[in-house]
């Protein structure tokens, strides 16, 4: 039966050495038994979303997790529970023992934009969408942006224009989106932003651009990626400024990768 009470549910993108991430299967007497997720499971009373996504593993696939990136957050309705997923990055360092069912479910290891299994549990199809954009890119502005490493999914964005075509990754101020929507798929749209309420509004694209050229550019996205955690990736626009201020360690903090700008 369906609840209108929010349930807080954490869930882990594990990495192994070669890049791929784990899926395992739900168990039998579980809702959607069958279906491949991301590991994780409730968040229990006093616990942090931290702890919890380490009993999860704990319990689910007997491996101790060290350290947990925070990533995306999700809010999704089942028929039997509306639940606010909590998305971690769990890093090929970040976890140590042996990978065992321990709730006789299935588990694989699957390559970005490549799945091979099925059914996927529904509210995992916009992180798996997530998982085929590459943490590292460059380019300009102007002229768009790719990927860096031959080692992740290879992506090209462009700057939109009238008449470009639909299945091409385009990119946008934020405050443009409703209207782009109409004429360009919504999952093909990444989003430019600068301000809080650009940022509410980005929140249906297919990723955010976050350019950074100002001490205060750097403030207000440490604050939102802390107080407003984003549903969709964020890519954080480094652009060739003369800005002096070290920059922070923006994937420990949540932001899905790095945009380098090219001279």
């Amino acid at each position: 039966m369906n609840t209108d009470k929010l349930v807080e549910v954490v869930a882990g993108v594990l990495y192994n050495p070669q890049g791929e991430f784990l899926l395992s299967s739900r168990p039998a007497g579980k809702a959607y038994a069958g279906y491949w997720e991301f590991a994780g499971g409730k968040v229990e009373t006093g616990e942090t979303y931290l702890t919890a996504l380490q009993r999860e593993f704990k319990e689910e696939l007997g491996i101790d997790v060290i350290q947990a990136t925070p990533w995306l957050t999700k809010i999704h309705k089942y028929e039997h529970a509306h639940v606010h997923l909590h998305f971690y990055r769990i890093g090929a360092r970040q976890w140590r023992g042996q990978l065992c069912a321990r709730e006789q479910q299935s588990w694989c290891w699957q390559q970005p934009g490549k799945l091979t299994v099925t059914p996927m549990l529904p509210a995992n199809a916009p992180i798996l969408a997530a998982l085929s954009i590459p943490t590292r890119m460059r380019g300009q502005f102007n002229t768009g942006f790719h990927t860096v490493s031959a080692q992740e999914p290879q992506l090209k964005i462009l700057p939109y224009h009238s008449g470009i075509a639909a299945a091409v990754s385009i990119y946008a101020p934020a405050n443009q989106l409703q209207y782009l929507a109409q004429q360009h798929p919504i999952d093909h749209i990444w989003a430019i932003c600068s301000s809080r309420e650009q940022w509410q509004q980005a929140q249906s694209a297919a990723a955010i651009i976050w350019p950074i050229s100002s001490i205060d550019d750097i403030k207000l996205l440490l604050t939102l990626l802390q107080q407003e955690p984003s549903s969709v990736p964020v890519m954080v626009f480094q652009k060739k400024t003369g800005l002096t201020t070290p920059q922070p360690d923006w994937m420990n903090l949540g932001a899905h990768g790095i945009i380098h700008e090219l001279e």
